[in-house]
């Protein structure tokens, strides 16, 4: 870049001596000499001040270009997560008109938020996030929950481990249980009194197809802590912990076979065993074996679910109370009598004190309807009809999912 300068004086040293030699008849004065060089003195610095600016504008070029290259680059990341980060959610609200004396209620039942992440092809994130009842805190009716929070690795082809906090592979709606996945404006008591569902343990799960249309799933994870006096005495939906200061004394063990070979049909058995569900507070060990199996099968507009559960519970204490036996099961036809309107008919039997010799079993009928206002948005509507139990009920519902 200096080349032009030194050509340029040069240019002008030999102007000057040219102009000594032209003539001898021209005298040159010094101060002629002296205005020739202040000239070519001022041209070289003008030369130097274009040179200076020229760098100037090349120097901010490239760090506009460099700018530009960074905030692309930064855009690029944002969409590269955004592609990668995904939310979801459900929410359900009830009416529900109770006999027997006890109170109407509407309840804003839950709210829900999903959030995944996918770090790579193999590896991704899972959250759930929900608030029950609206409002939670002292003095409050709701609660936020954290069902689930855990990191899933494809380790082989058809094949994931799950680590963290994850809804147990058990029942029909305990891992798919959005509200326009179903009939009826509550969960069924089966599931929701026997399995219990929703429920959700810290540990590691294995899960992977053996054959097409044949899975499996494994899972050592945290167990129950049940109460061991009083009414609550081996309640096992009052023994979920939630993954809350969750005692683990004694850990879990969920095991489950499903086959979907069939379209339309799926047909699963679950099978779970913890060495004391009271652990260790109890006088004895509370060994507890789990096991539930079920069906779901459609065809048209046809569909017919149905599930059995079981519990068996040892030790003195648990049978002093009459709950070392519990058990439920029901069986639910329903049909699409339109695209968007379904009708369903529901028959329970469950019995949390299956093992003592009083009649405590209750029976539970349901009828009802759902509109589906689009694919994921439900109206509902119910009756149940419940003998040696809470009573009679007419329910509504709104749910929705995305």
């Amino acid at each position: 870049m200096k080349r032009p300068l030194i050509t340029m004086s040069i240019v002008g040293l030999l102007a000057l001596f040219a102009g000594f030699a032209h003539s001898a008849e021209d005298e040159v004065t010094m101060a002629e000499i002296m205005i020739l060089l202040k000239a070519q003195q001022a041209e070289i610095e003008q030369l130097k001040q274009q040179l200076a600016n020229t760098n100037q504008k090349v120097e901010a070029t490239a760090g506009a270009v460099e700018t530009v290259a960074s905030t692309t680059e930064s855009y690029a990341k944002v969409a590269d997560w955004a592609d990668k980060t995904h939310l979801g959610g459900y929410g359900e609200l009830h009416y529900n008109d109770k006999e027997n004396g006890k109170t109407d209620e509407v309840d804003n039942h839950r709210f829900v938020v999903f959030v995944e992440h996918e770090f790579s092809d193999e590896v991704r994130f899972v959250s759930e996030v929900e608030l029950e009842h609206s409002i939670s805190g002292e003095g409050q009716n709701g609660e936020v929950e954290v069902e689930q929070a855990y990191i899933e690795w494809d380790f082989a082809k058809h094949h994931s481990a799950t680590f963290g906090q994850f809804l147990l592979p058990v029942g029909i709606i305990n891992e798919t249980h959005e509200p326009d996945s179903f009939y009826g404006v509550e969960r069924n008591p089966v599931e929701k009194n026997i399995i219990p569902a929703t429920w959700w343990e810290a540990g590691v799960k294995l899960h992977g197809e053996i054959a097409t249309g044949l899975s499996y799933d494994f899972a050592v994870h945290s167990g129950l802590e049940t109460d061991i006096n009083g009414s609550k005495a081996f309640d096992i939906r009052g023994g979920r912990e939630k993954v809350s200061k969750a005692s683990a004394e004694d850990f879990a063990y969920t095991g489950r076979i499903k086959y979907t070979g069939v379209a339309g049909l799926e047909l699963a058995l679950a099978v779970q065993y913890q060495e004391d569900i009271a652990q260790g507070l109890g006088a004895d060990e509370a060994n507890a074996l789990f096991w539930e199996s079920h069906f779901v099968y459609q065809t048209g507009d046809f569909a017919l679910r149905g599930l059995y559960a079981s519990w068996d519970i040892d030790g003195d204490e648990a049978e002093f109370f009459g709950r070392d036996e519990q058990d439920g099961w029901y069986i639910e036809p329903s049909y699409r009598l339109t695209p968007k309107l379904g009708f369903f008919a529901r028959y329970s039997e469950w019995d949390v004190e299956a093992g003592g010799s009083a009649d405590t079993e209750i029976e539970q009928i349901d009828l009802g309807l759902n509109y589906w206002l689009v694919e994921n948005v439900v109206f509902k509507m119910d009756w149940a009809d419940q003998s040696n139990g809470d009573g009679d009920s007419f329910n509504l519902g709104l749910g929705w999912s995305f």
